[in-house]
């Protein structure tokens, strides 16, 4: 049996190519000049539903600081990815709302994901996909207690 890496490094070499991929792929269409964070952003204010996200949630969720929440969102905003809207109950509160293009951008990053799951997972039986997430969230979890 070949002498393989740990698993921390052997999940990191695989992130590495994951990111490659997908930066790849975002290099034409509606992701194009787009950062791999914005992206990110997009993803996460679609799928909270129907709960208003501040730039407070944006800071919390990707551990950033205020002044690069600030420049990210600014740069969508301009970029007409985003809108901010101020709520009845908070006059200094403005939620962020995602326009039209950034709505055209999550389905295409979902489509390159899925796509990539699929050649990613291709010839693996189910049952070892299922390990396999399985332990990776063990692995998750086990890295949060830690911090």
């Amino acid at each position: 049996m070949e002498d393989r890496p740990p698993a921390a490094i052997l999940i990191r070499i695989l992130a590495n190519h994951i990111k490659r991929n997908l930066d790849n792929t975002a290099s034409q269409g509606p992701l194009k000049n787009l950062t791999g964070t914005q992206i990110q952003i997009i993803g996460y204010i679609r799928h909270a539903g129907t709960r208003d996200v501040f730039q407070k949630d944006i800071e919390t969720k990707f551990s950033i600081r205020r002044s690069t929440a600030t420049g990210i969102l600014q740069l969508m905003e301009k970029n007409d990815l985003i809108i901010r809207e101020p709520v009845d109950y908070d006059a200094r509160l403005k939620k962020i709302l995602l326009t039209e293009k950034a709505l055209a951008v999550s389905r295409q990053a979902k489509r390159n994901v899925s796509d990539l799951d699929k050649h990613l997972t291709k010839d693996i039986p189910a049952e070892e996909l299922e390990a396999v997430r399985s332990v990776l969230w063990k692995m998750l979890n086990n890295l949060e207690k830690m911090t």
